[in-house]
């Protein structure tokens, strides 16, 4: 009975030890995130036989290892922390420099600093917009939030992890691991190293889900000086734009940044603001500083330019580097010269002339103006002007004719082919554009002068009471507007025989003149205080109180004394016309006595002192009726 105790308690403490062997063995050899099968036989060995058995394990399916994870959520837009009420007012811009009032004062008009109106637009934000890419080579800052995914043998979703002050994030069940200042690029190698030290076969998904701000120093002839939070992706350009950009002694050319006491770029801004090239904006870091030199020498740049502006040059460059600046000259600009004034001489009246290859050569200097000339607008002689002429009415040929310089109008209707027979040139209509440009400026000037005089008429007349009346005031206003509608046609008129059977052939032609030759006409029109204006056949001989005759005669309020005439050529009779023979096309007028009103008198005398003509004609028969 003993002995066979002995055994069995033998038996016993043998299995208990090779199961704990076991047991310990599996752990050791498996991988951590598998569980540790054990298989066995299901039945107990024969103790006799020395061997023990031991029970099978319930077989259990895979389960990978979790990390505990954030609720989803979407990445956040980078932020940045909310400016004080002085630094989200709107930027005003400097007020002129004495230069700048200088140069204002040379072209009639502002002329400001380039760039000045794109720096300063008013409450815009210069920060990085929250939809910016994340660049492969920014570097992760202390405060910046990675989003982490794992799936695999380990699974965690959307696992929120921030950069702690040491530049480290801690990742559950995997520890610590430093990603300060590792590039963007390169954050998933880093991490995927430390995950595979404790877990195999699983994919990894890095991203940024917030950035977070950066404090960086604007100093210097900034518009507006100071610390600035900014986000960590702005750049050099964003800082400047948000300080508002250099103040009025500010460089546009030197924008300096400096890290740690080194200098990390130099940025001239023209490069941006000219050329699109931002190869020396610099992304910033926590702790950098922004300084803006002085402004450097700074000239004009007006005239014939694709932009006006004042411009900032760098030492040794040029006055072609200048107009370069400018956007070149432009399209209807003198490039073979231009005009230089160096506002710092005592004379600083005497404009100087440089040509173009002079230009390239000389240095500008603080304070210059430069004018570049314009080829166009300028009178040239008529021997140099080639001509576009149209001819058209009784001639053989009708059109459009291009002759050289000094063409005569005898050449333009050899071209057409001659006058016809039935061509009427004493009524010819020869119009000029040049001629129609001067008679506009007389015709304003003396729509002012006539709205003077019927103005002030209530005030110089005995009958002033009755002058002011509301319905005279608003018939005042009616004349003028009246006038103010018809246009001057430009008409050349030249005083020939009714007979002649030829234009005056010796008229040098100009660029866009038109000739039209009417056929004779056979009618002689009577108009105005008559009772029944009309046109009548012409019959030659008859005089011009025959046709009044056949208009009825002069009526009450006609002025028989004033009677005029205005002939098919342009010319007007005025004085004794009723006993002068009629024309073809002749147009009679026969106004309102002027006796019957101080007022009638008075747009009598302007009317006809101003007008002459058909214009005459046609106004005042409007006017009066």
């Amino acid at each position: 009975m003993t002995i066979w105790l002995r055994q069995l308690l033998a038996g016993c403490v043998a299995a208990i030890l090779l199961t704990m062997f076991a047991a310990e063995a599996s752990a050791q050899l498996s991988v951590p995130v598998l569980p540790v099968q054990q298989q066995a036989d299901s039945s107990f060995g024969n103790a006799a036989a020395g061997q023990v058995s031991i029970p099978s394990a319930e077989t259990r399916p895979f389960e990978p290892a979790v990390i505990d994870s954030d609720p989803p959520s979407y990445p956040q837009a980078e932020t940045v922390s909310k400016a004080t009420a002085e630094e989200t007012k709107p930027i005003e811009p400097p007020p002129p420099s004495e230069f700048e009032s200088f140069v204002s004062t040379i072209v009639s008009k502002p002329l400001r600093r380039f760039g000045a109106e794109l720096l300063v637009p008013g409450a815009r934000d210069f920060t990085a917009p929250s939809t910016t890419a994340i660049p492969p080579d920014y570097r992760l800052n202390p405060g910046d939030e990675l989003l982490l995914g794992l799936s695999g043998s380990v699974q965690a979703t959307n696992l929120r992890l921030t950069v702690d002050s040491e530049g480290r994030i801690f990742v559950p069940r995997v520890g610590a691991i430093t990603v300060g200042g590792v590039r963007y690029g390169d954050v998933r190698g880093v991490i995927e190293r430390q995950v595979s030290r404790q877990y195999r076969s699983f994919d990894l998904d890095v991203t940024v889900s917030k950035l977070h701000g950066i404090t960086v120093y604007v100093t210097g002839f900034a518009a507006r000086p100071g610390a600035y939070t900014m986000g960590s992706l702005s750049t050099l350009v964003n800082a400047v734009l948000a300080a508002g950009g250099p103040a009025s002694g500010g460089s546009f050319r030197s924008i300096q940044l400096r890290r740690g006491g080194t200098l990390v770029s130099d940025f001239d801004l023209y490069d941006l603001l000219l050329k699109g090239d931002k190869s020396g904006d610099a992304v910033l870091q926590n702790g950098d500083v922004i300084y803006l030199a002085p402004a450097g020498e700074q000239v004009a740049v007006i005239g014939s330019v694709n932009r006006e502006a004042i411009f900032e040059v760098a030492p040794g460059e040029t006055l072609f580097d200048a107009v370069l600046y400018s956007g070149g000259i432009n399209t209807v600009a003198d490039g073979s010269r231009l005009m230089v004034l160096d506002s710092l001489r005592e004379d600083n009246t005497a404009w100087q002339q440089i040509t173009a290859a002079d230009a390239q050569m000389r240095k500008a200097r603080r304070g210059e103006v430069i004018r570049v000339l314009s080829r166009v607008g300028i009178a040239r002689p008529l021997q140099q002007q080639s001509v576009l002429v149209t001819i058209s009415g009784e001639v053989a040929r009708p059109g459009r004719y291009y002759f050289s310089p000094g063409t005569r109008l005898a050449d333009l209707v050899a071209e057409a082919g001659g006058l016809t027979s039935e061509a009427f040139p004493y009524a010819s209509v020869i119009t000029r554009e040049s001629v129609k440009r001067e008679q506009r400026k007389s015709y304003d000037r003396a729509i002012e002068d006539a709205e003077f005089l019927l103005t002030a008429q209530p005030m110089t007349s005995v009958n002033r009471a009755q002058l002011v009346q509301p319905a005279n005031v608003a018939l005042v206003r009616s004349i003028v507007d009246q006038l103010r509608q018809r246009e001057p046609t430009g008409r050349l008129v030249f005083d020939l025989p009714v007979n002649a059977a030829a234009l005056p052939g010796d008229l040098i032609l100009e660029n866009n003149d038109t000739v039209y030759v009417p056929p004779r006409p056979v009618t002689v029109g009577v108009f105005g205080a008559v009772p029944t204006p009309a046109s009548f056949a012409y019959h030659q001989g008859a005089s011009i109180k025959d046709y009044i005759r056949l208009a009825g005669g002069v009526q009450k309020l006609g002025d028989k004394g004033e009677i005029f005439v205005v002939r098919a050529n342009g010319t007007v009779v005025s004085k004794r016309a009723l006993g002068q023979r009629a024309l073809p096309g002749d147009l009679i007028f026969v106004p309102i006595e002027a006796d019957r009103g101080e007022f009638w008198a008075r747009l009598r005398d302007i009317t006809s002192s101003l007008f002459g003509g058909v214009v005459a004609a046609a106004s005042v028969k409007a006017l009066t009726d």
